[in-house]
């Protein structure tokens, strides 16, 4: 069916327009709609004068409209009150329902029924600015040669434009949404602007293809919004947007920028095998507690694309499930961060990978390995015993690739595939050694993740070694200072046991502020530490209380200091011990008991032995020393020698000069 609408036919277009305002403002229990598919529409069809004008407020809603229709016409109140809470409404109808007095400018268009366009092609402009459509739209297939004006249309049944094409300008602008939105497989050919529109429902962009500029700033969307293998060709604008569900991104290509802008995100954004040709920018973007980015098999070149974030934030929102198939992933985001010199987010996606990698370290040394196992172990782990002989049988003559070939084994149903998946792996078979050597990885890595953050966290480094320095200078002091009760007693004064269990307090407490501050999981990492200063100290502390000590200069410092300077100094190359030329003897005094300050030397000490740093060059003596506290001050050096390797580890990494000089290119 062809429409004539153009000028040169205006007797048929005006006798059109008031035939359709005849028969669809008819008053009735069920209101007419309007189908014009598969026809083409000649001229500019102008929908806003089809409807019927109506007041919004509840008291003065025309007497012609059902208590449904009544009801959604008044649902536009709500949904402005809720948009309030993000910003101020720019639309006519909000700004009257949120004011205190009707106006003129209270009146909204209504269109009572149905409206149907599909594969309609329409070869001029098409016009429905400021309707609230109470039925459905279904505009499947359509062509809009021309501009189309939806701006500020109300769509309070489910709207549909699966399959439709605009060639020109499609303004959406202010637009609501009640229920949900296909655009499915559209194609927008030149500017779409959906901007400050409201989606309640959800939005499927599926397969879209936007050929130029796409303008969702400020687009409130209240439920999840599916862009999956959407073409972005120009630049894709979100700024200010507000995704209170999911958003799927999922295979989706964008050509050029695609700004996300001050946009918050309460849910989950899918990146996964998306592709970033030119910019992603996530400037002031706020990511909810559970939101993340994740970016498994996301498609980014670091030379030649960049993604922009808050610094020290960005990095921690991107997640990916495993490391297989996607170290190329990290590695690209984590060299895009590192040219911005924004070194933080660099550390936690390094901080991740790693983590990811101790995972499949954990997983391997656990794991039954398929190709491998005997039958009785395959039982054991859950396979019946006709599957695992198939196993036994299908690896006897090929072996196993990958977990996934265990479906195309006819006794292996996806149920118990599913289940036993991650309990199973495909590798080749390990040697007593070699597992041992994969347990030691292992074991190093998670000290250096829980320790260190990976080398990412120099605070968390800081407070590691606080709680040591302060626990060892305890120790040292308590070991020197409580001698004997009897017969004549060797025992700090009651002002020195005071202060060194004051400043013991202080140190721990702002070393496990720092820990709980800066770790990822701080009490596993208090736990790691404790299990490394901790038991060997405590057994060689009872020891020694237990046998006693009985020998010559009883009664004087085991600890000695160069008496010769005193300076803040490093001791790159000291070791605990004086040295046996007697010499030494006299430039190496003992420690001063009287003095009120002397319990300051003990954590000196500890200062010296774990970071080689110290105010004096303190050491024990090399006589009459009792070998449980030679152990016990060697223990802390060779603790220091890893500490100190970790701490400058550490320091190459967070420095942003030094990370250039190391990680550049």
């Amino acid at each position: 069916m062809v429409i004539d609408l153009r000028p040169e036919n205006a007797s048929f277009r005006d006798a059109f327009y008031q035939l359709l305002r005849k028969e669809l403002q008819k008053t009735g229990a069920k209101p007419l709609g309007l189908d014009l598919s598969y026809s083409l529409v000649q001229g500019d069809f102008m929908g806003s004068d089809l409807g019927l004008r109506t007041p919004l407020y509840g008291q003065e809603i025309a007497p012609i409209f059902t208590p449904i229709e009544q009801e959604q016409l008044e649902n536009l109140r709500l949904v402005c009150l809720r948009a309030l809470a993000l910003t101020l409404p720019t639309s006519k109808d909000c700004r009257s329902l949120l004011g205190t007095q009707s106006a003129a400018s209270s009146e909204i268009t209504v269109f009572r029924g149905s409206l149907a366009l599909v594969q309609t092609r329409f070869n001029g402009e098409v016009s429905f600015p400021n309707i609230f459509f109470l039925q459905s739209v279904d505009a499947q297939g359509a062509t809009f040669i021309q501009p189309t004006n939806w701006n500020e249309t109300r769509f309070s049944r489910a709207v549909s434009f699966t399959g439709a094409t605009f060639r020109h300008l499609s303004n959406f602008q202010g637009s609501i949404f009640f229920n949900k939105a296909s655009f499915k497989q559209a194609q927008f050919q030149e500017t779409a602007d959906f901007q400050h529109s409201i989606f309640e429902d959800t939005a499927n962009f599926n397969q879209v293809n936007f050929k130029q500029l796409a303008k969702f700033n400020s687009v409130q969307w209240l439920s999840s919004a599916d862009f999956s293998d959407v073409h972005f060709f120009s630049q894709a604008q979100f700024t200010k947007a507000n995704f209170e569900q999911f958003l799927l991104l999922t295979e989706a290509t964008f050509d050029q920028a695609v700004i996300f802008r001050e946009t918050q995100f309460a849910q989950a954004v899918s990146l996964q095998g998306a592709s970033i040709l030119n910019l992603a920018d996530f400037s002031d973007a706020k990511f909810a507690k559970e939101a993340f980015l994740a970016v498994s098999g996301l498609s980014f070149n670091s030379n030649q694309a960049k993604i922009l974030g808050n610094s020290g934030e960005i990095g921690k929102r991107f997640c990916v499930p495993t490391l297989q198939g996607n170290q190329n992933v990290l590695r690209n985001l984590g060299q895009n961060f590192r040219q911005q010199q924004q070194i933080a987010d660099a550390n936690s996606l390094e901080y991740t990978k790693q983590r990811l990698r101790l995972t499949e370290l954990g997983h391997r040394l656990i794991s039954t390995n398929i190709n491998t196992a005997p039958l009785a172990n395959l039982k054991r782990l859950g396979f019946s015993i006709n599957q695992a002989e198939a196993i036994a049988q299908r690896r006897q003559i090929k072996p196993f690739r990958n977990n996934s070939e265990l479906l195309t084994l006819a006794d292996i149903d996806l149920e118990t595939y599913s289940l036993l998946r991650d309990r199973i792996i495909v590798s080749e078979p390990l040697s007593l050694g070699g597992w041992l050597l994969q347990a030691w990885s292992w074991l190093a890595l998670s000290v250096l993740l829980l320790l260190s953050g990976y080398g990412t966290s120099i605070w968390l480094v800081f407070g590691v070694g606080g709680v040591a320095i302060a626990f060892f200078g305890l120790l040292f002091w308590l070991s020197d200072r409580y001698r004997r009760l009897r017969p004549v007693p060797i025992i700090p004064t009651y002002y020195e046991t005071i202060s060194i269990l004051v400043s013991f307090s202080c140190l721990e407490f702002f070393s496990l502020l720092a820990i709980f501050r800066s770790a990822e999981q701080p009490w596993f990492t208090l736990g790691c530490l404790l299990i490394i200063i901790v038991p060997v100290p405590i057994i060689l502390l009872m020891r020694l209380y237990q046998q006693g000590r009985y020998h010559d200069l009883l009664d004087v410092s085991y600890f000695t200091e160069d008496g010769t300077l005193r300076q803040l100094r490093l001791l790159i190359g000291r070791l605990p011990v004086i040295p046996r030329n007697p010499t030494f003897r006299e430039r190496y005094m003992p420690l001063l008991w009287t003095r009120r300050w002397n319990w300051l030397n003990y954590y000196d000490f500890s200062l010296n032995n774990l970071v080689r740093l110290g105010f004096n060059d303190i050491r024990m003596r090399d006589e009459h020393l009792p070998s449980i506290i030679a152990t016990l001050g060697w223990y802390e050096w060779s603790l220091g020698l890893l500490y100190i390797t970790l701490v400058l580890w550490t320091l190459s990494r967070t420095i942003p000069g030094l990370n250039l000089l190391i990680y550049l290119k």
